[in-house]
């Protein structure tokens, strides 16, 4: 299936779909994580503790879980693209653990022109779902895109 942030605004049609290959999360992933971000919070990183709270092991970061989305859907030569736009829900109901293997969930959702045949912002449903279906994060997107010709 074709990704559509390979379109332009105005070609995306409103209901489009997408759904990317998986991506499994490590433990290397983890710890370069907190190393980026600073985050070191236990849950994530100590194994004996996490093996204690109401999850019984490490957790993935849950801004780790929409990295790698925006890794699995934004391809890395959009023609289109020229900024996120900010997401305005961003929700994380249901743990992503190590060895989980995400992969993405989206659907346009709505389109705003910005500048007539220059540009336009593209709401995206953009959700995290994990190999038995359970979806992990929910969240929207809000991606600023070109018209074709118009950049």
């Amino acid at each position: 299936m074709r990704n559509f942030l390979e379109k332009h605004f105005d070609e995306l049609e409103v209901g489009e779909r997408f759904v990317s290959r998986g991506r499994t999360i490590t433990e290397a992933d983890i710890v370069a994580w907190a190393s980026l971000s600073g985050d070191w919070y236990v849950l994530h990183t100590d194994a004996h503790h996490a093996a204690r709270s109401r999850f019984g092991q490490r957790v993935a970061h849950g801004l780790l879980v929409h990295a790698v989305t925006t890794g699995l859907g934004v391809p890395p030569d959009a023609p289109a693209i020229i900024a996120n736009y900010g997401t305005d829900t961003l929700r994380f109901v249901a743990p992503t653990f190590i060895g989980d293997t995400i992969h993405l969930e989206s659907e346009v959702l709505a389109k705003t022109v910005k500048r007539e045949g220059r540009d336009g912002v593209v709401k995206l449903q953009w959700n995290a779902v994990n190999q038995n279906g359970t979806t992990v994060m929910v969240s929207d997107l809000q991606i600023l895109m070109a018209y074709a010709g118009g950049q």
